[in-house]
C-alpha cells in the first residue's frame, strides 16, 4: 500500500506533501485536547503492534500479497486524532529507516493511510459502534483499506499512469480481498482486546496492562516468527506496478542499513529480518511514547 518515489508526478506528490502538513497539524491539535496520561503507553504499544503487522505479508491472490494497514484498529482504540499521529509516525519511520514508501511520496501515503484511512476506519464505529459493534469494526477495517487503495489508484491516474481497464479491474478485485481480510483481522484483534479487558477503549487505566502486554508480545512474535511464513510476493501497489511496467520507476533518495526490513549484519536471512523487525519495534514504540508525552504536556498547558 506504500507508494514509493518515482510513481507519482511532481505536481501530485508536491500537492499532497503540502496538504499533509496542515492535516497532521490539525490532528495534533485535536489529539492534545483532554489527552490523558494513562493513554501514553497505549500509543506506544498500538504503534508497535501495527508496525509489526504491516511487515508481515499474506497471500491475497496469484502472485500478490497484502498486509494489515491497521488504520481502523488505531482509530477505534486510540480515537481518530491520536491514531492519525501514530500512523504518521509509523509511515515516517518506515520511509526513513526501512525505505518502505517514498520520501517525496510521504504526503500521499500519510493522506491515504494516516488521515483518510483512519477517518474512514473510525466512521462506522462512530455511527454503529453502540448498536452493531462487531459489524462496525469489520466495516471500519474494510472501508479504511478501500479508501486508501482508491486514493492510491487515483493518485497514480492523476500522475499520468495509464491503466488498462482489465488491469485496473484486477487490481481493484485484489484490493477488495485485502479489504475483507483487513476487516476480519481488525475484528479479531478488537475482540481479543475486549475479552482481556472489556473497558479497554472506554476507560484507559492500569487494568489495560494485561491487554497491552499481550499486544506487545504479539508484536514480538510477529516480527520474530511471522517473517518465516510471510509471503515474498509484492503487495497490491507493487503487483500493479509490475503489470503496468512501471516497477522500474521506483527510486530511493537515500540508502539505509535496514532497507527492506533486513539488517545485513547477519548472514542468516531470518536473523536479518527478525533483528530489523525488533529494532523497528523499539524505534516505533519509542517515537509513539514520546509523541504521547508531548500530547500530555501540551494538554496540561491548555487546561
Amino acid at each position: 500500500m506504500h507508494i514509493p518515489d518515482g510513481f507519482l508526478s511532481p505536481p501530485v506528490w508536491a500537492a499532497l506533501d503540502i496538504v499533509a502538513i496542515p492535516a497532521v497539524g490539525y490532528m495534533a491539535r485535536k489529539a492534545q485536547r483532554g489527552f490523558d496520561e494513562s493513554r501514553v503507553p497505549l500509543l506506544g504499544v498500538m504503534g508497535a503492534f501495527v508496525f509489526a503487522a504491516q511487515i508481515i505479508n499474506f497471500p491475497v491472490g496469484v502472485g500478490t500479497s497484502g498486509h494489515l494497514v491497521g488504520a481502523a484498529l488505531l482509530g477505534i482504540t486510540l480515537g481518530p486524532a491520536s491514531a492519525s499521529l501514530v500512523m504518521t509516525a509509523i509511515l515516517v519511520v518506515q520511509a526513513l529507516v526501512f525505505q518502505d514508501g517514498g520520501i517525496l511520496a510521504m504526503g500521499a501515503n500519510i493522506m491515504n493511510m494516516a488521515v483518510m484511512g483512519v477517518l474512514a476506519g473510525y466512521l462506522p464505529f462512530h455511527i454503529l459502534g453502540a448498536t452493531h459493534r462487531k459489524l462496525a469494526v469489520f466495516l471500519g477495517g474494510f472501508l479504511s483499506m478501500m479508501i486508501a487503495a482508491t486514493l492510491a489508484l487515483s493518485e497514480l491516474l492523476a500522475s499520468g499512469v495509464a491503466m488498462p481497464g482489465v488491469v485496473l479491474g484486477v487490481s481493484f478485485a485484489l484490493f477488495l480481498v485485502s479489504a475483507v481480510l483487513e476487516g476480519v483481522i481488525t475484528l479479531a484483534v478488537f475482540q481479543a482486546l475486549e475479552t482481556m479487558n472489556p473497558r479497554f477503549i472506554r476507560q484507559p487505566s492500569a487494568e489495560q496492562s494485561r491487554a497491552l502486554g499481550a499486544l506487545a508480545l504479539a508484536a514480538v512474535v510477529l516480527v520474530v516468527g511471522g517473517v518465516l511464513v510471510a509471503s515474498a510476493h509484492p503487495d497490491g501497489i507493487g503487483k500493479l506496478a509490475e503489470n503496468l511496467g512501471i516497477a522500474g520507476r521506483a527510486t530511493s533518495l537515500m540508502q539505509t542499513p535496514m532497507a527492506g526490513y533486513e539488517l545485513k549484519f547477519w548472514q542468516s536471512p531470518w536473523l536479518q529480518k527478525a533483528s530489523a523487525g525488533l529494532l523497528g519495534l523499539l524505534l516505533i514504540s519509542s517515537v509513539c511514547l514520546m509523541l504521547g508525552r508531548i500530547l500530555r504536556s501540551r494538554a496540561a498547558v491548555t487546561r
